[in-house]
Parts: structure tokens; C-alpha cells; sequence
């Protein structure tokens, strides 16, 4: 039977959503085409009408993962504007993102996978990343510089970092402290550079990490995607 444009169409963006979950499961190389085409319900034959190898795949589904991501960022700063970077950091160094394998963040999912991948995968990673920083950095106050926040730059790695540190060790305990330590030196971190005067409340940051765990509690619904991001 013959498909439609439009049902052709609908069927390539099924692909990249449900591979951009697959990835970030099972890495590039854990997933062969014949799943991926399984998992978005279509036969392997379809996949070379609509992608020009399985890197094509890769890059554009990586892509929509980090669009993704960044509108959950988005959402969870909306959803506290008075402290935006506290709101996503409750959410990102969090027990509940730690397991979200397939809908978690992609660079943690996927960064060490990209860094063998080729320049189209790097590219989606890159604009996917700079959209980060560019978000952290209206959070710090850096908006306005020409190079990207040296500040937002350091936030974004000992986040990353926490969270694949907090999935790479057996131990609970252990695992909760990445977390919460990150979440502890960000906030803390952020008071300082704000600070006009004297030393910076690290009970004060601690407090506002724990408010800011209260209020993605609260909205992680409308924070969290569907099945199919």
C-alpha cells in the first residue's frame, strides 16, 4: 500500500521521537535499526526512505531530545520566576531525573556516545548545549555578554557531572549526595556572585534548594513529557 506525504511525513517525526528516547536508553550503538523501526511501529525497509543512515537518524533525533530539554527547563523556570535556576536545579539534580533513562537529559544520557559520533551529531549536541548555557546565563546575569558565561558554563558541568556520577555507582546513599552536593555548590555559588555584601549563607542556599525541591514537586506534571517526547 502506498503512503501518503502526509502519513510519510508523520511517520518520519515518529521515528526521530521514539529514537530520541531509544538513545538515550540504550546509547547510539545499543540499538540497531530493525528495534528503532519497531519501536515507532514501521518495518525496517521504511527507515532508508526517510533517513540517509542510521548517523542522520542520530543527529536529528538527538536534536529534538535536546529541544526537549530545554523546554523542560523552560517550564520548570516558569513555573518559579522569582528563582528560576533554583526551580531547575530541584528538578535536574533530583532522584526522579537520575532515572529518567529514556527521558532524562541527553547530554548525561548520551554526551560520552556523542563525543565518538560524527560532526552532524556533535552539531545538534552543540546548538543544544548553547541553548543551556544561554538559559543559565539570563539566570546569573550574564545575558548580555558576547562570549558564552564562564558562570553558566561551570553550572552546566557540575550538573552533568552530578547526575552521571549519581547513576554510575550502586550505592543510594552515595548517589543522593552527587546530587545534593552539586545542588548545594550551584545555589551557593549563585548567592556569592550576587552578594553586595559579606559572606554568603550556605544554610540560606541549602534552604533554597530544599524550597525549590518543594515547588518542582509540585509542578513536575507540567513539567515532565509524554511517552513520546
Amino acid at each position: 500500500m502506498r503512503v501518503s506525504r502526509v502519513q510519510a511525513a508523520e511517520n518520519r517525526q515518529t521515528v526521530i521521537n521514539v529514537a530520541s528516547r531509544l538513545f538515550r536508553s540504550r546509547g547510539f550503538d545499543g540499538i540497531g535499526l530493525k528495534d528503532l523501526m519497531k519501536g515507532a511501529g514501521l518495518t525496517q525497509g521504511a527507515f532508508y526512505k526517510q533517513f540517509a543512515s542510521k548517523e542522520d537518524l542520530a543527529a536529528q533525533a538527538s536534536g529534538r531530545a535536546l529541544e526537549s530539554a530545554s523546554r523542560r527547563w523552560s517550564a520548570a523556570a516558569a513555573a518559579n520566576p522569582k528563582d528560576p535556576l533554583a526551580a531547575v536545579i530541584a528538578f535536574y539534580l533530583s532522584a526522579e531525573h537520575r532515572e529518567e533513562k529514556m527521558d532524562g537529559c541527553p547530554i548525561v544520557a548520551l554526551g560520552s556516545d556523542a563525543a565518538r559520533q560524527g560532526s552532524d551529531v556533535k552539531a545538534s549536541f552543540e546548538a543544544g548545549i548553547r541553548q543551556y548555557i544561554e538559559l543559565l546565563s539570563s539566570w546569573v546575569g550574564d545575558a548580555d555578554a558576547e562570549e558564552p558565561s564562564g558562570r553558566a558554563m561551570a553550572i552546566l558541568s557540575t550538573m552533568v557531572g552530578a547526575v552521571v556520577l549519581s547513576r554510575a555507582v550502586n550505592d543510594e546513599r552515595l548517589s543522593k549526595q552527587f546530587l545534593q552536593a552539586a545542588a548545594q555548590s550551584v545555589l551557593t555559588g549563585s548567592r556569592v556572585s550576587h552578594a553586595q555584601q559579606g559572606p554568603c549563607n550556605v544554610d540560606g542556599a541549602r534552604n533554597d534548594a530544599d524550597s525549590a525541591r518543594r515547588q518542582a514537586r509540585r509542578s513536575r506534571r507540567r513539567c515532565k513529557p509524554k511517552n513520546i517526547v
